[in-house]
């Protein structure tokens, strides 16, 4: 099949350009009408005449998007209005559970935590972040959670391969993981970005307010586990 490559090149970055979610190889020949084996070279083609620009092409969620460099990221943070909604280091906490044990329940997650997580899943489930795949084989069948496109999409991850290594298969890798929560490397590895945010935010406020905020965001998502057993069990039946 011969097509005028000049247009399909422009074509394409028009495409990548006015989707509002990545595009993967199939959709893209699709809307270009060009083979599948020729998205790649065109790809590639869009890279080179992006050269120099403060835009790119990143392969991100499985799919290709337009991207603004880092070097000019400030600028574009400037211009939203509000700024971007950021995660609490609890909500943060369990979605770096989730994105590497999933398919997991809930209670899986506070057994982790030691504290109850409804609160941070809900959250994440607002968001985008995380969604229900389906309910496991136990007693009371409690739904299995999973992490979502968009939560790839955010982190800048292609696949969920991109995670950072913490030795996953091993026997005791829920341990490890437990020690990483704790200490916060988990945090820092997945959502680093995310964090820097929050504590420059919170460098804006007095100790004190700060230290309070904490605390009571703390008693509203995530209740010890002992007080909230009962309730737990009757949700995640229903």
């Amino acid at each position: 099949m011969s097509y005028d490559h000049d247009e399909k090149l422009l074509a394409l970055q028009a495409v990548i350009f006015a989707s509002e979610s990545p595009c993967d190889e199939d959709r893209l020949a699709e809307t270009l009408d060009v083979p599948v084996d020729q998205i790649e070279p065109l790809i590639n083609d869009l890279g080179r005449l992006l050269e120099g620009t403060a835009l790119q092409v990143v392969r991100i969620a499985g799919g290709y998007q337009l991207a603004t460099r880092p070097r000019f990221a400030g600028y574009v943070q400037r211009l939203r209005e509000p700024e971007p909604e950021r995660l609490s280091p609890q909500a943060l906490e369990t979605l770096a559970i989730i994105a590497y044990l999933q398919p997991i329940t809930r209670p899986e997650i506070d057994e982790i935590r030691g504290v109850n997580s409804s609160g941070s899943v809900n959250s994440l489930m607002e968001k985008g972040l995380v969604e229900i795949s389906g309910r496991k084989e136990a007693p009371g069948r409690p739904f299995l959670l999973v992490t979502t496109r968009h939560f790839l999409s955010t982190f800048g991850l292609n696949d969920l391969d991109e995670l950072p290594d913490v030795a996953a298969g091993e026997t005791d890798f829920r341990e490890q993981l437990r020690e990483l929560v704790s200490e916060g490397e988990v945090e820092e590895e997945v959502a680093e970005q995310a964090i820097e945010e929050m504590e420059a935010e919170q460098s804006e406020v007095g100790q004190d307010e700060a230290t309070d905020a904490a605390n009571a965001q703390s008693e509203d998502e995530d209740e010890p586990d002992d007080e909230s057993r009962d309730s737990n069990a009757e949700a995640e039946g229903s």
